[in-house]
């Protein structure tokens, strides 16, 4: 199955809230990761707060073009849930925890 991102909210403190095709959903922390020619513009808060779903290719995606793959998301993402807050979804060899 090719996994998807279903729904993204921007956060504050440059992270997104992400929801998955497999019924997965977390936490993203990206303040440290908005950086080069495209992700520097996103450190703008009203920017970073337009994210959207793309229609067509189900990536996080923003008007200006920036846009991260759900593997990506998947691998950054810790869980929302309140027995797993704060812990990482996945460790150093992306096996789920």
């Amino acid at each position: 199955m090719i996994l998807h991102i279903t729904e993204a909210k921007a956060l504050p403190g440059h992270r997104l809230h992400v929801r998955f095709s497999d019924g997965q959903e977390g936490d993203v922390d990206l303040s440290r990761e908005l950086t080069g020619p495209v992700f520097d513009a996103l450190r703008d808060d009203d920017l970073f707060n337009r994210v959207e779903v793309h229609s067509l290719f189900h990536t996080v995606t923003w008007p200006n073009g920036a846009d991260l793959a759900p593997e990506y998301m998947l691998g950054t993402c810790y869980s929302t849930s309140k027995t797993n807050a704060k812990k990482p979804r996945f460790n150093n060899t992306r096996t789920l925890l």
